[in-house]
């Protein structure tokens, strides 16, 4: 896949985390395997919300009428098909684990952005790693939080309730496609663009890289202060976070005994 094909490609949630946390030479991860795979299952969580397809409803998960495209229609299908709902931090529970972290990487090797590499264990057995294979797609990735970083920190919002990925139609030319009116307008200046402010997509990134840990360690220099806000804001990575806390708690009890 050459750069132009590879900055074209529409990264999911999950694709897009797991990229900028695997180290381009040698596919290890950058963060810890269980804020690896914890913050996948929030970003499955994530990428779903954005299609519209599941929805917060109250304190528990439930999927909504919308039936997307998606490459996580499995997921969606186990949280449409509980018969008792469950918190987003459920939710991260049940998700995470190293079955949909493969599942997600073999999609980006699918579309040759990683490759496979063996590793070798005591001489005998062999983990499989996912080193970077085109350069272009976390390249792409990268200019956008940048970008995002380096704007008004306001500009990071979480995404409200029912927020999706649909493009809004432009009021302008509805309201011409409505009237009915044939009478051309009278020519008018051209109105100043206002400065857009970070995609949806970026923005919750932005959010799951915080949440994990790598956000600083990617942009040292960057002002973090709102990302971390974020993260707390957005329901799917509050739930990343929450879970995150409980596992090295438990970490920490175990060292103890």
């Amino acid at each position: 896949m050459d750069a132009q094909s590879a900055q074209a490609v529409e990264l999911s949630l999950p694709q897009a985390f797991l990229l900028l946390a695997t180290n381009d030479n040698n596919g290890k991860p950058e963060v810890p395997v269980f804020a690896l795979r914890t913050t996948v299952a929030g970003a499955i969580l994530a990428e779903l919300a954005l299609l519209g397809a599941i929805e917060l409803q109250g304190k528990h998960v439930r999927a909504t009428g919308t039936v997307p495209q998606t490459d996580f229609q499995y997921e969606l299908e186990l949280i449409r098909g509980k018969s008792r709902p469950h918190t987003p931090k459920g939710w991260v529970a049940i998700l995470e684990g190293r079955a949909e972290v493969r599942r997600v990487y073999e999609g980006m090797a699918a579309q040759g952005i990683v490759e496979h590499v063996g590793e070798k264990h005591l001489g005998r057995f062999r983990a499989v790693r996912y080193r970077e294979k085109d350069h272009a797609a976390e390249a792409a990735l990268l200019k956008k939080i940048e970008a995002a970083l380096s704007g008004a920190a306001s500009d990071l919002e979480a995404p409200e309730a029912g927020a999706t990925d649909a493009a809004v139609p432009d009021a302008t030319a509805a309201d011409a496609a409505t009237s009915g009116s044939t009478t051309p307008d009278v020519a008018k200046p051209a109105a100043k663009p206002e400065p857009k402010g970070p995609d949806v997509r970026t923005t919750v990134l932005i959010a799951l890289l915080q949440a994990a840990g790598l956000l600083g360690k990617l942009f040292p220099a960057a002002d973090l202060t709102r990302a971390n806000e974020l993260a707390r804001d957005y329901w799917p990575t509050r739930a990343v976070e929450d879970e995150l806390r409980l596992i090295r708690l438990a970490e920490e009890e175990a060292a103890t005994l």
